[in-house]
């Protein structure tokens, strides 16, 4: 065949190969539950924050409070920042330590930063020189990782990467200070070939990489379907690979965990903070610091007790969650002594009650008031693991709404059986006279048959608060098709005499629903109870006057919080149409008041969503009715109001340090769906 007629069947095979790469989006639930098998396996992690920003250790100029977003807080031109490469030298970075470490606490996998937000890679990059390799040290670092991780077993090495890199030219967001990287012949699809490229080289030259923990995509820059397209990217090279929910834009701020609407990513990613319940059929993994930074920050002894994290460690398993715990290497390549000796406690910790936490699901129990539950199936055996955070003055706990007794009860640190008490729906546990481990002590419910636990239905409603009426729905939890529900209407626990539910309630007064589940006439579970508030709706003003539009007044300022603006003198004044992302583009370290009406169409109870990257207040009439200050990532927080049809007046206060500058304010009603506050509904 003519060699030119070759190369061209080649090229048009590679075209349609990658333009039909496969969505695996679609991958089917049992192929999903075999990919992430040994991840829930795992429950236990290690974070580490290493890079530059370790050399100032938090410190610049009069300021100790900076970390890994240095360059960014304290406005560190690029000329400037890359200074910290040659000066790069960790003479004390010793891999097999840290993996060891590692191991010895009990984690089962490590997730290390290939490349933070300031774009400075830590392995051997073909595609940059902005890399360890042109550091002094001009040693691979993740590859020395890699490999210490196969020869020490036992722990799987995965990658956080930041899609946002303040160091690229063709990343082409800008802060207001930045006046040394002009946008003017910036490409955003090189940047994404240039990442994809760096990522071909993590997932294809490091061993088995586990998971890729993506970050930094709440930033315009990154569209849905970039997060889609690198999904598919990725799991295309290595199908079997995890990869975290940030990938794509359906984080829900801090809380992390996925909106619906098909976005892409594995797992939910809490932050900083603990799912309040369990969340049934969801993956997710909460991330935190030991003390107040991800990196380095040589003046932050803020550390959290061992009891502390050891207790995390088990809320977050009784809860179905992994725990990610950070590490915040010295420049030198060492860890800080306060994490050495929190893992060293955590390990001591694990090596006797590891086998309470690996390989759980969450716990069957809504709540225990003297720690949580862990549990464990092995074959026809289940084991609940019943945590004990505070130990009782009697020496007695009790364990409510279980229907059948364990054939042993046993103390995980020594195996000595223990006494108990089984009733029909309840089991009493005698303890020893005083706990092994003021941290954590486990008893060890062994059974032979599935646990019989009964669960509290739930009350549901549209609000608690309504203006004429509204529906009650009570259900039982999945599963659980054994018990029936009793409810009352005055206040007072169910009884065996109450009304059945059969089907939903019309609330029209205030009253007070309580229910609980019943089997064979006896109540077998905790008692739910749900508050219903029939409200007046806060009736309508008549303005003089009114124009499109909410006024807009803009100041600036370095803030923590919302300023007193009223206080404050304005820079600029103005008119926003909508509520919307980017109010003041491509700046930071300001802060805006929207001011005016919001025409309500229809007299009804209205759930307002305010969402912002960093922190916002919504007044509707004169009330806040939405506080979501602080300095945060996107995070929306609900308000409810009954209203009147026609005009009301609408603060909104807001304001942004650093990193994205997301504002949103969506509107729901029992009539009309969620969705962002429409401009036809804004007038000044």
């Amino acid at each position: 065949m003519n060699p030119r007629i070759i190369a061209v069947c080649v090229l048009f095979s590679l075209y349609l190969s990658s333009s039909a790469q496969k969505n695996y989006l679609l991958e089917s639930k049992s192929d999903k539950d075999q990919r992430m098998e040994w991840w829930r396996e795992a429950r236990f992690g290690m974070f580490i924050h290493w890079g530059l920003y370790a050399i100032p250790a938090g410190e610049w100029k009069d300021k100790t409070t900076h970390a890994e977003w240095i360059r960014t807080t304290a406005q560190i031109p690029l000329k400037e920042y890359d200074q910290f490469v040659p000066q790069f030298n960790p003479d004390q970075f010793n891999a097999k330590a840290w993996v060891q470490m590692a191991k010895d606490a009990g984690m089962k996998y490590i997730t290390i930063t290939s490349k933070h937000h300031d774009g400075f890679c830590l392995w051997d990059s073909k595609e940059t020189d902005f890399d360890v390799m042109s550091t002094p040290f001009k040693r691979d670092i993740l590859k020395e990782l890699a490999t210490a991780c196969r020869e020490i077993g036992g722990i799987r090495l995965c990658f956080y990467h930041s899609i946002m890199d303040w160091h690229h030219p063709d990343y082409n967001e800008r802060r207001n200070w930045e006046k040394d990287r002009p946008v003017a012949g910036t490409d955003r699809k090189r940047y994404i070939a240039y990442m994809k490229k760096q990522l071909k080289e993590l997932v294809t030259q490091y061993g088995d990489i586990g998971v890729f923990w993506f970050d930094g995509e709440w930033e315009g820059f990154w569209k849905h379907e970039d997060g889609v397209d690198l999904y598919n990217y990725l799991r295309g090279l290595k199908p079997d690979v995890i990869i975290n929910n940030r990938v794509d834009k359906g984080r829900g701020g801090m809380a992390g965990m996925t909106t619906a609407g098909g976005y892409a990513g594995d797992f939910g990613t809490p932050e900083q903070e603990i799912p309040e319940t369990g969340l049934p059929g969801v993956d997710w993994e909460s991330c935190m610091t030991m003390n107040n930074n991800w990196g380095y920050n040589k003046a932050d002894k803020n550390f959290k007790s061992v009891k502390d994290l050891i207790q995390k460690l088990v809320d977050i398993a009784s809860k179905g969650g992994n725990f990610l715990l950070n590490i915040g290497p010295k420049a030198d390549g060492s860890f800080p002594q306060e994490s050495i000796d929190r893992l060293k406690a955590i390990g001591d910790w694990m090596k006797v009650n590891g086998e309470s936490i690996y390989g759980t699901n969450a716990s069957p129990f809504e709540h225990t008031s003297w720690g949580r539950v862990t549990q464990k199936t092995a074959g026809n055996k289940t084991y609940l693991y019943l945590h004990v955070f505070d130990w009782p003055k009697d020496g007695v706990i009790h364990l409510e709404g279980i229907g059948n007794k364990p054939q042993y009860v046993y103390q995980l640190w020594d195996k000595e059986k223990v006494s108990f008490i089984a009733n029909r729906n309840s089991l009493m546990v005698q303890l020893p006279g005083r706990s092994p481990d003021e941290n954590d002590a486990v008893i060890v419910l062994e059974y032979w048959e599935k646990p019989l636990v009964y669960k509290a239905p739930v009350i549901s409603t549209y609000s608690a608060d309504f203006i004429q009426t509204t529906d009650a729905v009570i259900t039982l939890p999945a599963g659980e098709n054994r018990t029936e529900i009793r409810y009352t209407t005055n206040g007072s626990d169910p009884t065996a005499a109450s009304p059945l539910y059969q089907s939903k309630l019309n609330i029209t007064q205030s009253t007070v629903v309580k229910a609980a589940s019943f089997y064979k006439g006896q109540m077998v579970s905790g008692v739910v109870t749900r508050s219903f508030n029939k409200v007046k709706p806060v009736g309508a003003i008549t303005p003089a006057s009114t124009a499109p539009g909410l006024t807009a007044r803009y100041y600036t300022g370095d803030w923590d919080s919302i300023p007193a603006f009223n206080a404050l003198s304005p820079v600029e004044t103005g008119v926003l149409k909508t509520v919307s992302t980017g109010v003041y583009a491509d700046k930071e370290l300001y802060g805006v008041v929207l001011e005016g009406y919001i025409k309500i169409p229809a007299t009804d109870l209205y759930h307002f969503y305010l969402s912002s990257d960093d922190g916002s207040m919504l007044y509707v009439d004169g009330e806040k009715l939405v506080d979501n200050n602080g300095l945060h990532g996107l995070e929306e927080v609900k308000g409810t109001k009954a209203l009147a049809a026609g005009y009301h007046r609408i603060r909104i206060e807001y304001f942004e340090k650093s990193g994205g500058d997301e504002l949103h304010l969506m509107i729901e009603s029992k009539t009309d769906k969620k969705k962002e506050l429409p401009a036809l509904m804004l007038f000044h």
